[in-house]
Protein backbone atom coordinates (compact mmCIF):
# COMPACT_ATOMS: atom_id res chain seq x y z
CA UNK A 1 0.00 0.00 0.00
CA UNK A 2 1.32 3.45 -0.87
CA UNK A 3 2.19 5.80 1.96
CA UNK A 4 -0.76 8.23 2.40
CA UNK A 5 1.54 11.24 2.70
CA UNK A 6 3.37 10.45 -0.54
CA UNK A 7 0.03 9.74 -2.21
CA UNK A 8 -1.21 13.18 -1.19
CA UNK A 9 1.98 14.82 -2.47
CA UNK A 10 1.58 13.07 -5.81
CA UNK A 11 -1.98 14.31 -6.11
CA UNK A 12 -1.06 17.88 -5.25
CA UNK A 13 1.43 17.91 -8.11
CA UNK A 14 -1.15 16.68 -10.57
CA UNK A 15 -3.94 18.23 -12.60
CA UNK A 16 -6.40 16.32 -10.45
CA UNK A 17 -5.18 18.05 -7.32
CA UNK A 18 -5.84 21.38 -8.97
CA UNK A 19 -9.45 20.38 -9.65
CA UNK A 20 -9.94 19.18 -6.10
CA UNK A 21 -8.40 22.34 -4.62
CA UNK A 22 -10.73 24.36 -6.85
CA UNK A 23 -13.65 22.37 -5.48
CA UNK A 24 -12.75 23.32 -1.92
CA UNK A 25 -12.35 26.98 -2.83
CA UNK A 26 -15.72 27.18 -4.56
CA UNK A 27 -17.84 24.86 -2.39
CA UNK A 28 -21.36 26.22 -2.14
CA UNK A 29 -20.48 29.34 -4.15
CA UNK A 30 -20.18 28.56 -7.85
CA UNK A 31 -23.41 28.22 -9.80
CA UNK A 32 -23.46 26.06 -12.89
CA UNK A 33 -24.65 27.56 -16.20
CA UNK A 34 -27.87 26.21 -17.69
CA UNK A 35 -26.07 24.59 -20.63
CA UNK A 36 -22.29 24.24 -21.04
CA UNK A 37 -21.11 24.68 -24.67
CA UNK A 38 -19.64 21.53 -26.15
CA UNK A 39 -16.59 23.57 -27.15
CA UNK A 40 -15.67 23.79 -23.48
CA UNK A 41 -14.90 20.08 -23.44
CA UNK A 42 -13.24 19.65 -26.82
CA UNK A 43 -14.45 17.64 -29.80
CA UNK A 44 -15.22 13.96 -29.34
CA UNK A 45 -12.17 11.82 -30.00
CA UNK A 46 -9.71 14.70 -29.56
CA UNK A 47 -9.48 14.85 -25.76
CA UNK A 48 -5.88 14.38 -24.68
CA UNK A 49 -5.30 11.56 -22.16
CA UNK A 50 -4.02 14.08 -19.60
CA UNK A 51 -7.31 15.98 -19.84
CA UNK A 52 -9.63 13.01 -19.39
CA UNK A 53 -11.63 12.49 -16.21
CA UNK A 54 -10.15 9.36 -14.62
CA UNK A 55 -12.95 7.27 -13.13
CA UNK A 56 -13.50 4.20 -10.99
CA UNK A 57 -16.79 2.26 -10.81
CA UNK A 58 -18.12 0.46 -7.72
CA UNK A 59 -21.03 -1.99 -7.90
CA UNK A 60 -21.20 -3.83 -11.21
CA UNK A 61 -24.79 -5.10 -11.21
CA UNK A 62 -27.31 -4.03 -13.83
CA UNK A 63 -27.50 -0.34 -12.90
CA UNK A 64 -23.81 -0.01 -12.14
CA UNK A 65 -22.81 -1.62 -15.44
CA UNK A 66 -25.31 0.59 -17.26
CA UNK A 67 -23.81 3.72 -15.75
CA UNK A 68 -20.31 2.51 -16.59
CA UNK A 69 -21.27 1.87 -20.22
CA UNK A 70 -22.64 5.41 -20.45
CA UNK A 71 -19.44 6.93 -19.08
CA UNK A 72 -17.31 4.70 -21.33
CA UNK A 73 -19.04 6.30 -24.33
CA UNK A 74 -17.71 9.72 -23.31
CA UNK A 75 -14.37 10.51 -24.93
CA UNK A 76 -13.41 12.77 -22.03
CA UNK A 77 -13.64 9.87 -19.52
CA UNK A 78 -11.09 7.14 -18.82
CA UNK A 79 -12.39 4.27 -16.69
CA UNK A 80 -9.36 2.62 -15.07
CA UNK A 81 -10.77 0.46 -12.27
CA UNK A 82 -13.93 -1.42 -11.24
CA UNK A 83 -15.02 -3.03 -8.00
CA UNK A 84 -17.57 -5.65 -6.92
CA UNK A 85 -17.78 -8.19 -4.10
CA UNK A 86 -18.94 -10.71 -6.72
CA UNK A 87 -15.80 -11.89 -8.52
CA UNK A 88 -17.63 -12.86 -11.71
CA UNK A 89 -19.37 -9.50 -12.02
CA UNK A 90 -16.04 -7.78 -11.47
CA UNK A 91 -14.37 -9.92 -14.14
CA UNK A 92 -17.10 -9.13 -16.66
CA UNK A 93 -16.81 -5.40 -15.94
CA UNK A 94 -13.04 -5.48 -16.44
CA UNK A 95 -13.55 -7.18 -19.79
CA UNK A 96 -16.12 -4.55 -20.86
CA UNK A 97 -13.67 -1.75 -20.12
CA UNK A 98 -10.73 -3.46 -21.79
CA UNK A 99 -12.81 -4.28 -24.87
CA UNK A 100 -13.92 -0.66 -25.11
CA UNK A 101 -10.36 0.66 -25.07
CA UNK A 102 -8.65 -2.26 -26.81
CA UNK A 103 -6.25 -2.70 -23.86
CA UNK A 104 -5.77 -4.91 -20.81
CA UNK A 105 -5.25 -2.05 -18.38
CA UNK A 106 -8.44 -2.01 -16.30
CA UNK A 107 -7.95 -3.19 -12.72
CA UNK A 108 -10.55 -5.12 -10.76
CA UNK A 109 -11.07 -4.92 -7.00
CA UNK A 110 -13.09 -6.92 -4.49
CA UNK A 111 -12.90 -4.28 -1.71
CA UNK A 112 -13.77 -0.64 -2.42
CA UNK A 113 -11.29 0.47 0.24
CA UNK A 114 -8.40 -0.95 -1.78
CA UNK A 115 -9.64 0.85 -4.88
CA UNK A 116 -9.72 4.16 -3.01
CA UNK A 117 -6.26 3.57 -1.53
CA UNK A 118 -4.49 2.36 -4.65
CA UNK A 119 -6.06 4.29 -7.53
CA UNK A 120 -5.42 7.94 -8.38
CA UNK A 121 -8.87 8.97 -9.59
CA UNK A 122 -10.82 12.11 -10.38
CA UNK A 123 -14.30 10.65 -10.02
CA UNK A 124 -16.26 7.66 -8.89
CA UNK A 125 -19.60 6.11 -9.78
CA UNK A 126 -21.38 3.89 -7.26
CA UNK A 127 -24.42 1.63 -7.65
CA UNK A 128 -24.59 -0.48 -4.49
CA UNK A 129 -27.25 -1.50 -1.93
CA UNK A 130 -28.58 1.42 0.11
CA UNK A 131 -26.84 0.33 3.33
CA UNK A 132 -23.51 1.04 1.62
CA UNK A 133 -24.30 4.51 0.25
CA UNK A 134 -23.11 6.59 3.19
CA UNK A 135 -20.02 4.52 3.96
CA UNK A 136 -18.75 4.68 0.39
CA UNK A 137 -19.87 8.25 -0.22
CA UNK A 138 -18.17 9.68 2.85
CA UNK A 139 -15.00 7.62 2.28
CA UNK A 140 -14.77 8.80 -1.33
CA UNK A 141 -15.40 12.42 -0.32
CA UNK A 142 -12.45 12.19 2.08
CA UNK A 143 -10.36 11.18 -0.92
CA UNK A 144 -11.63 14.31 -2.73
CA UNK A 145 -13.31 12.29 -5.48
CA UNK A 146 -16.28 13.66 -7.37
CA UNK A 147 -19.16 11.18 -7.17
CA UNK A 148 -22.07 10.03 -9.33
CA UNK A 149 -24.13 7.94 -6.88
CA UNK A 150 -27.37 6.06 -7.36
CA UNK A 151 -30.51 6.97 -5.47
CA UNK A 152 -31.85 6.95 -2.83
CA UNK A 153 -29.25 9.10 -1.16
CA UNK A 154 -28.85 6.78 1.84
CA UNK A 155 -30.47 4.07 3.96
CA UNK A 156 -31.41 6.45 6.78
CA UNK A 157 -31.84 10.15 7.53
CA UNK A 158 -28.60 10.45 9.59
CA UNK A 159 -26.59 8.59 6.95
CA UNK A 160 -27.94 10.89 4.25
CA UNK A 161 -27.03 13.92 6.35
CA UNK A 162 -23.49 12.52 6.72
CA UNK A 163 -23.19 12.50 2.91
CA UNK A 164 -24.51 16.06 2.59
CA UNK A 165 -22.09 17.28 5.26
CA UNK A 166 -19.13 15.47 3.67
CA UNK A 167 -19.85 16.98 0.26
CA UNK A 168 -20.24 20.45 1.74
CA UNK A 169 -17.09 20.11 3.83
CA UNK A 170 -14.86 18.88 1.00
CA UNK A 171 -16.41 20.76 -1.91
CA UNK A 172 -16.53 17.72 -4.19
CA UNK A 173 -19.06 17.47 -7.02
CA UNK A 174 -21.97 15.10 -6.33
CA UNK A 175 -24.70 13.93 -8.66
CA UNK A 176 -27.54 11.82 -7.24
CA UNK A 177 -29.02 9.40 -9.78
CA UNK A 178 -32.39 11.16 -9.80
CA UNK A 179 -32.17 11.34 -13.58
CA UNK A 180 -35.72 12.58 -14.12
CA UNK A 181 -34.38 16.06 -13.31
CA UNK A 182 -32.60 15.81 -16.64
CA UNK A 183 -35.83 15.02 -18.49
CA UNK A 184 -37.46 17.76 -20.57
CA UNK A 185 -41.04 16.72 -19.70
CA UNK A 186 -40.34 16.69 -15.97
CA UNK A 187 -38.68 20.10 -16.01
CA UNK A 188 -41.51 21.62 -18.08
CA UNK A 189 -44.15 20.13 -15.76
CA UNK A 190 -42.44 21.62 -12.72
CA UNK A 191 -42.05 25.00 -14.40
CA UNK A 192 -45.77 25.05 -15.21
CA UNK A 193 -46.53 24.46 -11.55
CA UNK A 194 -43.96 26.92 -10.23
CA UNK A 195 -45.25 29.67 -12.54
CA UNK A 196 -48.86 29.34 -11.38
CA UNK A 197 -50.33 27.87 -14.57
CA UNK A 198 -52.72 25.69 -12.53
CA UNK A 199 -53.30 28.19 -9.74
CA UNK A 200 -52.69 27.47 -6.08
CA UNK A 201 -51.73 23.84 -5.48
CA UNK A 202 -54.23 21.94 -3.32
CA UNK A 203 -52.44 18.58 -3.22
CA UNK A 204 -49.76 16.47 -4.88
CA UNK A 205 -50.07 12.76 -5.68
CA UNK A 206 -46.99 10.58 -6.10
CA UNK A 207 -47.43 7.11 -7.61
CA UNK A 208 -44.68 4.53 -7.08
CA UNK A 209 -44.38 0.78 -7.80
CA UNK A 210 -45.76 -1.98 -5.62
CA UNK A 211 -43.28 -4.46 -4.16
CA UNK A 212 -43.50 -8.11 -5.25
CA UNK A 213 -40.51 -9.97 -3.79
CA UNK A 214 -41.65 -13.47 -4.77
CA UNK A 215 -40.75 -16.81 -3.21
CA UNK A 216 -37.91 -17.09 -0.69
CA UNK A 217 -35.60 -20.09 -0.67
CA UNK A 218 -33.92 -21.30 2.55
CA UNK A 219 -30.27 -20.93 3.51
CA UNK A 220 -28.00 -21.85 0.60
CA UNK A 221 -24.35 -22.74 0.00
CA UNK A 222 -22.27 -19.62 -0.52
CA UNK A 223 -21.18 -19.40 -4.18
CA UNK A 224 -17.48 -19.31 -4.99
CA UNK A 225 -16.08 -15.84 -5.57
CA UNK A 226 -18.78 -13.96 -3.65
CA UNK A 227 -17.58 -12.10 -0.54
CA UNK A 228 -20.82 -12.29 1.41
CA UNK A 229 -19.40 -10.86 4.63
CA UNK A 230 -18.21 -7.76 2.78
CA UNK A 231 -21.56 -7.54 0.97
CA UNK A 232 -23.30 -7.46 4.36
CA UNK A 233 -20.80 -4.93 5.67
CA UNK A 234 -22.53 -2.85 8.37
CA UNK A 235 -25.71 -4.94 8.26
CA UNK A 236 -26.38 -7.81 10.71
CA UNK A 237 -24.63 -11.12 10.11
CA UNK A 238 -27.29 -13.58 8.85
CA UNK A 239 -27.25 -16.85 6.83
CA UNK A 240 -26.76 -16.56 3.09
CA UNK A 241 -29.53 -17.10 0.59
CA UNK A 242 -29.50 -15.91 -3.01
CA UNK A 243 -32.79 -14.06 -2.53
CA UNK A 244 -31.18 -11.78 0.04
CA UNK A 245 -28.54 -10.37 -2.32
CA UNK A 246 -28.12 -8.58 -5.62
CA UNK A 247 -31.46 -7.18 -6.84
CA UNK A 248 -33.53 -8.77 -4.04
CA UNK A 249 -31.87 -6.80 -1.25
CA UNK A 250 -34.46 -4.07 -1.87
CA UNK A 251 -37.11 -6.01 0.05
CA UNK A 252 -35.28 -6.05 3.40
CA UNK A 253 -35.12 -3.08 5.79
CA UNK A 254 -31.54 -3.93 6.78
CA UNK A 255 -30.44 -2.94 3.27
CA UNK A 256 -33.18 -0.71 1.78
CA UNK A 257 -36.80 0.43 2.04
CA UNK A 258 -38.58 -1.49 -0.71
CA UNK A 259 -39.98 -0.02 -3.89
CA UNK A 260 -40.91 3.04 -1.85
CA UNK A 261 -37.33 4.11 -1.16
CA UNK A 262 -36.13 2.76 -4.52
CA UNK A 263 -38.44 5.11 -6.46
CA UNK A 264 -38.96 8.06 -4.12
CA UNK A 265 -35.83 9.63 -5.61
CA UNK A 266 -37.64 9.77 -8.95
CA UNK A 267 -41.30 10.79 -8.66
CA UNK A 268 -41.04 12.02 -5.07
CA UNK A 269 -38.08 14.17 -6.04
CA UNK A 270 -40.09 15.64 -8.93
CA UNK A 271 -42.92 16.43 -6.49
CA UNK A 272 -40.45 18.37 -4.36
CA UNK A 273 -38.95 20.10 -7.40
CA UNK A 274 -42.32 21.27 -8.66
CA UNK A 275 -43.46 22.47 -5.24
CA UNK A 276 -40.19 24.14 -4.35
CA UNK A 277 -39.89 21.97 -1.23
CA UNK A 278 -36.64 20.22 -2.10
CA UNK A 279 -34.77 21.96 0.73
CA UNK A 280 -37.35 21.28 3.44
CA UNK A 281 -39.89 18.63 4.38
CA UNK A 282 -43.30 17.85 5.87
CA UNK A 283 -44.24 18.31 9.53
CA UNK A 284 -46.54 15.30 9.85
CA UNK A 285 -46.70 11.88 8.18
CA UNK A 286 -49.43 9.24 8.50
CA UNK A 287 -50.46 6.17 6.50
CA UNK A 288 -50.57 2.42 6.23
CA UNK A 289 -48.85 -0.36 4.34
CA UNK A 290 -49.23 -4.08 3.71
CA UNK A 291 -46.19 -6.07 4.85
CA UNK A 292 -45.11 -9.70 4.34
CA UNK A 293 -46.07 -11.86 7.32
CA UNK A 294 -43.11 -14.27 7.16
CA UNK A 295 -39.70 -14.73 5.59
CA UNK A 296 -36.75 -12.39 5.23
CA UNK A 297 -38.59 -9.69 3.27
CA UNK A 298 -40.14 -7.00 5.48
CA UNK A 299 -40.70 -3.89 3.33
CA UNK A 300 -44.15 -2.68 2.34
CA UNK A 301 -45.70 -4.44 -0.66
CA UNK A 302 -48.49 -1.87 -0.99
CA UNK A 303 -48.59 1.48 0.80
CA UNK A 304 -50.31 4.83 1.05
CA UNK A 305 -49.33 7.71 3.31
CA UNK A 306 -49.82 11.45 3.56
CA UNK A 307 -47.10 14.02 4.18
CA UNK A 308 -48.43 17.37 5.36
CA UNK A 309 -46.36 20.41 4.38
CA UNK A 310 -47.10 23.50 6.48
CA UNK A 311 -47.92 27.08 5.65
CA UNK A 312 -44.98 28.78 3.96
CA UNK A 313 -43.22 25.56 2.89
CA UNK A 314 -44.14 25.98 -0.79
CA UNK A 315 -44.41 29.16 -2.86
CA UNK A 316 -47.29 27.66 -4.86
CA UNK A 317 -49.26 26.44 -1.82
CA UNK A 318 -48.95 29.30 0.67
CA UNK A 319 -51.37 27.77 3.20
CA UNK A 320 -49.77 24.34 3.11
CA UNK A 321 -50.63 21.17 1.20
CA UNK A 322 -50.72 17.37 1.47
CA UNK A 323 -48.45 15.13 -0.58
CA UNK A 324 -50.03 11.68 -1.03
CA UNK A 325 -47.48 8.93 -1.74
CA UNK A 326 -48.87 5.54 -2.71
CA UNK A 327 -48.18 2.33 -4.61
CA UNK A 328 -49.86 2.13 -8.00
CA UNK A 329 -49.76 0.41 -11.37
CA UNK A 330 -49.26 3.65 -13.31
CA UNK A 331 -46.30 5.65 -12.01
CA UNK A 332 -45.87 9.42 -11.99
CA UNK A 333 -46.50 12.71 -10.19
CA UNK A 334 -49.70 14.74 -10.34
CA UNK A 335 -49.99 18.36 -9.17
CA UNK A 336 -53.61 19.38 -8.54
CA UNK A 337 -54.37 23.09 -8.40
CA UNK A 338 -57.35 25.41 -8.21
CA UNK A 339 -57.24 25.93 -11.99
CA UNK A 340 -56.27 22.50 -13.34
CA UNK A 341 -53.70 19.76 -12.99
CA UNK A 342 -50.36 18.61 -14.37
CA UNK A 343 -49.46 14.90 -14.50
CA UNK A 344 -45.97 13.81 -15.55
CA UNK A 345 -44.34 10.40 -15.94
CA UNK A 346 -41.60 8.84 -18.03
CA UNK A 347 -44.11 8.07 -20.76
CA UNK A 348 -46.09 11.32 -20.98
CA UNK A 349 -46.96 14.82 -19.84
CA UNK A 350 -50.71 15.43 -19.47
CA UNK A 351 -52.47 18.59 -18.32
CA UNK A 352 -55.91 20.00 -17.67
CA UNK A 353 -56.59 22.15 -19.55
CA UNK A 354 -54.79 20.31 -22.36
CA UNK A 355 -53.53 23.57 -23.84
CA UNK A 356 -51.06 23.89 -20.97
CA UNK A 357 -48.80 21.29 -22.56
CA UNK A 358 -47.89 23.82 -25.26
CA UNK A 359 -47.34 26.71 -22.86
CA UNK A 360 -44.01 28.49 -23.24
CA UNK A 361 -42.24 29.61 -20.09
CA UNK A 362 -41.06 33.18 -20.65
CA UNK A 363 -37.54 34.49 -20.01
CA UNK A 364 -38.73 36.55 -17.03
CA UNK A 365 -40.55 33.64 -15.37
CA UNK A 366 -39.20 30.98 -13.02
CA UNK A 367 -36.81 28.75 -14.94
CA UNK A 368 -35.48 25.60 -13.32
CA UNK A 369 -31.99 24.19 -13.81
CA UNK A 370 -31.77 22.79 -17.34
CA UNK A 371 -29.87 19.56 -17.80
CA UNK A 372 -30.28 17.63 -21.04
CA UNK A 373 -28.44 14.48 -19.91
CA UNK A 374 -27.76 13.37 -16.33
CA UNK A 375 -24.34 11.79 -16.88
CA UNK A 376 -23.12 14.58 -19.12
CA UNK A 377 -24.30 17.13 -16.58
CA UNK A 378 -22.13 15.43 -13.95
CA UNK A 379 -19.05 15.46 -16.20
CA UNK A 380 -19.59 19.09 -17.17
CA UNK A 381 -19.84 20.06 -13.51
CA UNK A 382 -16.65 18.15 -12.70
CA UNK A 383 -14.82 20.24 -15.29
CA UNK A 384 -16.14 23.66 -14.33
CA UNK A 385 -16.59 22.89 -10.59
CA UNK A 386 -20.29 23.78 -10.73
CA UNK A 387 -23.43 22.57 -8.99
CA UNK A 388 -25.15 19.54 -10.51
CA UNK A 389 -28.86 19.28 -11.26
CA UNK A 390 -29.29 16.70 -8.46
CA UNK A 391 -27.03 17.63 -5.52
CA UNK A 392 -27.12 15.66 -2.26
CA UNK A 393 -29.34 18.03 -0.24
CA UNK A 394 -32.21 17.55 -2.69
CA UNK A 395 -31.54 13.82 -2.66
CA UNK A 396 -31.70 13.85 1.13
CA UNK A 397 -35.08 15.60 1.17
CA UNK A 398 -36.60 13.16 -1.33
CA UNK A 399 -35.26 10.09 0.47
CA UNK A 400 -36.53 11.42 3.80
CA UNK A 401 -40.11 11.20 2.51
CA UNK A 402 -39.68 7.43 2.15
CA UNK A 403 -37.89 7.04 5.48
CA UNK A 404 -40.69 8.86 7.31
CA UNK A 405 -43.39 6.98 5.43
CA UNK A 406 -41.85 3.66 6.39
CA UNK A 407 -41.60 4.67 10.06
CA UNK A 408 -45.21 5.91 10.23
CA UNK A 409 -46.56 2.80 8.50
CA UNK A 410 -44.53 0.39 10.64
CA UNK A 411 -45.71 2.13 13.80
CA UNK A 412 -49.29 2.32 12.53
CA UNK A 413 -49.73 5.92 13.65
CA UNK A 414 -48.98 9.50 12.73
CA UNK A 415 -45.54 10.94 13.45
CA UNK A 416 -44.39 14.55 13.59
CA UNK A 417 -41.26 15.80 11.82
CA UNK A 418 -38.95 18.76 12.29
CA UNK A 419 -37.45 19.37 8.83
CA UNK A 420 -34.83 21.78 10.18
CA UNK A 421 -33.43 19.63 12.99
CA UNK A 422 -34.29 16.44 11.06
CA UNK A 423 -35.76 14.73 14.08
CA UNK A 424 -39.09 13.36 15.32
CA UNK A 425 -39.88 15.55 18.33
CA UNK A 426 -41.17 14.09 21.61
CA UNK A 427 -41.33 10.55 20.24
CA UNK A 428 -38.47 8.34 21.43
CA UNK A 429 -39.89 5.18 19.80
CA UNK A 430 -40.09 6.77 16.35
CA UNK A 431 -36.73 8.53 16.76
CA UNK A 432 -34.98 5.20 17.31
CA UNK A 433 -36.22 4.10 13.88
CA UNK A 434 -34.49 6.99 12.11
CA UNK A 435 -31.16 5.14 12.12
CA UNK A 436 -29.77 1.59 11.96
CA UNK A 437 -26.96 0.23 14.13
CA UNK A 438 -23.83 -0.68 12.15
CA UNK A 439 -21.98 -3.93 12.63
CA UNK A 440 -18.41 -3.46 13.84
CA UNK A 441 -15.98 -2.24 12.54
CA UNK A 442 -18.11 -0.18 10.17
CA UNK A 443 -19.10 3.40 10.98
CA UNK A 444 -19.70 6.65 9.11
Amino acid sequence: MRDPFNKLQDRERSRRAFLRDSAKATAGILAFPAILPSSALGKAGTVAPSERIVMGCIGMGGRGTGNMRTFLAHKDVQVVAVCDVDQERCRQAVKLVDDQYGTQDCRGYNDFRRLLEEEDLDALTTAVPDHWHALMGVAAAKEMLDIYAEKPLALTVPEGRAIVDAVRRTGIIWQTGCQQRSGRNFRHACELVRNGRIGTIERVEVRLPTGSPGEIRPEMTLPEGFDYDLWLGPAPRVPYTKERCHYQWRWNLDYAGGQLSDWIGHHGDIANWGMGTDLTGPIEVEGEGEYPREGIYNTAVTYRFKCWFPKGASPVAPEGFPMIIQSALVLGTRFIGTEGWVDVSRSQLATEPASLMKEIIGPDEIRLYESLDHHTNFLDCVRVRGNTVAPPEQGQRAATLAHLGNIAMLLGRAISWDPVAETIPNDAEACRMLSRPMRSPWHV
